[in-house]
């Protein structure tokens, strides 16, 4: 039985609240190289919220082309 493929508003929920937790990681860190591992992860994860927040809008695009 395979499982259901994430949507795409569900991968990007996904990498905000990755955004969110490596941003909240940072006070928190030890050393200057671990600061330096959250702030470019909480990067990586906005950058690919934001590509899928364009991915929605061209799917909703798509969708409503669809039924016009």
């Amino acid at each position: 039985m395979s499982k259901k493929e994430p949507t795409t508003e569900e991968l990007r929920r996904k990498q905000h609240e990755r955004t969110t937790e490596e941003h909240e990681a940072i006070p928190d860190s030890i050393t200057p190289d671990e600061e330096r591992q959250h702030r470019r992860r909480a990067s990586k994860a906005a950058y690919l919220e934001r590509k899928l927040a364009e991915r929605e809008r061209s799917e909703r695009e798509t969708e409503s082309e669809r039924r016009d």
